[in-house]
C-alpha cells in the first residue's frame, strides 16, 4: 500500500524535512530548513555542500540498497553557524530519501541564532513542550534573582541603619564596635579620639531641642569636612562623639586635627535666627600605646584624657598614655 502526501501536508508533519535524489541532490526542503539556511535556495543544491555529514561518515550508508529500516545520523550546517541537527533517514522509492532533522538538546540555541517561533516546529515536536520548560525555568530564574537582589537590597539597607545614628546620618556605638575589632584583630594601628561638647546643655535649656538637633547636625558636617574617607566617625551618644583613625598615628598631625575641630566648633552656629555657640573638649589614645589594645580600656583612658580637658578649662586637648601611664596634658 502506497500512502502520499501533498507537499503542504509535508511541511506541516516535517518543517525539518529534507527530500534527496539518487544523485545526492536536495530535491525538496521543508520550510524550518529553509528559514535556518539563510533562506537561500535549497533545491539542486549537493547535499554535502550544504551538509557536513558526522555519522555516518560517507553519504553513500544513507543510500545503502540493504538499509530497510530508518537509519540515524548526525550532521551540521556546513556553513557558519555549524549548529549540530539530528535526524531520520527513510529510503524511499525511486532510490530517494528522506531525512528528517531536529535540533536535539541544541534547539534553545538555534532558536535564538536563527530567531525560530513555534510555527517552524512540528505541532508533535517535544522541542515545543522543552522551550516552554525553558521559558518557565529563565522567568522563575530571572524572578529569583530580581527576589534575591531586592532582599540582598534590603538586608544591606538594614545593616546599614543598624550602624547609623538616625539623628546626624554618622555611625553608631555599634558600627564603633564592629570597626574596633576589626582594627585591633588586624593588628592595625590607629588613633581613638573622643569628643564632648561645651555648652550644648546651654543650646538646649535655652532655645529648645530643635536647636539642639540643629547643632547636633551641623557638628556632624563639621567632623565629616575635617576627616578621611577612611576614618570613623560616631555618634556615641547625646553630645559625645568618638572619631577612630585608621593609620594614622602621629601625634603632631592628630594634635593639630584636634585644634582645628575646635576651632570649627567654635564658629558661631545660627538656628531660627539666633546664635548657638558651643566648642569641644577632647581626648586622645593610641594603639601603640598599649601592648595588647582592648576597646573598652581605650574609650575608658580616652574619656578620662576628654575629661582632664574639661578640668583644665575646656576647649583643648589631653593625651592619655594607656595601661598604668600618666596622662599626658597639651593645650590645644
Amino acid at each position: 500500500m502506497t500512502v502520499t502526501f501533498s507537499a503542504s501536508s509535508l511541511d506541516q508533519l516535517m518543517p525539518m524535512h529534507l527530500l534527496v535524489g539518487p544523485d545526492f541532490r536536495i530535491r525538496r526542503a521543508g520550510p524550518s530548513i529553509q528559514k535556518i539556511c539563510g533562506e537561500r535556495d535549497l533545491i539542486g543544491q549537493p547535499f554535502t555542500r550544504v551538509f557536513d555529514l558526522r555519522r555516518p561518515r560517507s553519504v553513500d550508508a544513507l543510500f545503502a540498497a540493504e538499509q530497510k529500516d530508518a537509519t540515524r545520523l548526525h550532521l551540521a550546517l556546513h556553513h557558519e553557524p555549524d549548529t549540530p541537527l539530528k535526524g531520520q533517514v527513510v529510503q524511499l522509492q525511486g532510490g530517494r530519501i528522506l531525512i528528517n532533522l531536529s535540533f536535539g538538546i541544541s534547539v534553545v540555541e538555534a532558536v535564538a541564532r536563527f530567531g525560530l517561533t513555534i510555527e517552524d516546529f512540528a505541532v508533535t515536536d517535544l522541542a515545543i513542550e522543552m522551550l516552554y520548560l525553558v521559558e518557565a525555568n529563565a522567568a522563575v530564574t530571572a524572578e529569583l534573582r530580581q527576589m534575591n537582589q531586592r532582599l540582598q537590597g534590603a538586608k544591606i539597607a538594614a545593616q546599614e541603619q543598624a550602624f547609623t545614628d538616625t539623628l546626624t546620618g554618622l555611625k553608631n556605638r555599634r558600627a564603633m564596635e564592629h570597626v574596633l575589632g576589626r582594627l585591633i584583630g588586624s593588628g592595625r594601628e590607629f588613633a581613638l579620639m573622643h569628643l564632648d561638647l561645651d555648652y550644648f546643655k546651654r543650646v538646649n535649656d535655652t532655645l529648645g531641642h530643635a536647636a539642639g538637633d540643629h547643632v547636633l547636625q551641623r557638628v556632624a558636617e563639621i567632623l565629616v569636612s575635617c576627616s578621611r574617607k577612611t576614618d570613623t566617625i560616631v555618634r556615641f551618644g547625646g553630645d559625645e562623639f568618638v572619631l577612630v583613625f585608621d593609620g594614622l598615628t602621629d601625634t603632631k598631625r592628630l594634635e593639630a586635627l584636634a585644634r582645628r575641630l575646635i576651632g570649627k566648633l567654635e564658629e558661631p552656629m545660627t538656628f531660627a535666627g539666633r546664635s548657638c555657640r558651643i566648642s569641644g573638649s577632647i581626648g586622645i589614645t593610641l594603639s601603640r600605646f598599649y601592648e595588647t589594645p582592648q576597646i573598652d580600656a581605650m574609650l575608658h583612658d580616652a574619656d578620662m584624657a576628654l575629661y582632664e580637658s574639661k578640668n583644665r578649662g575646656r576647649a583643648c586637648v589631653s593625651w592619655a598614655m594607656g595601661q598604668g601611664q600618666e596622662t599626658l596634658q597639651r593645650t590645644g
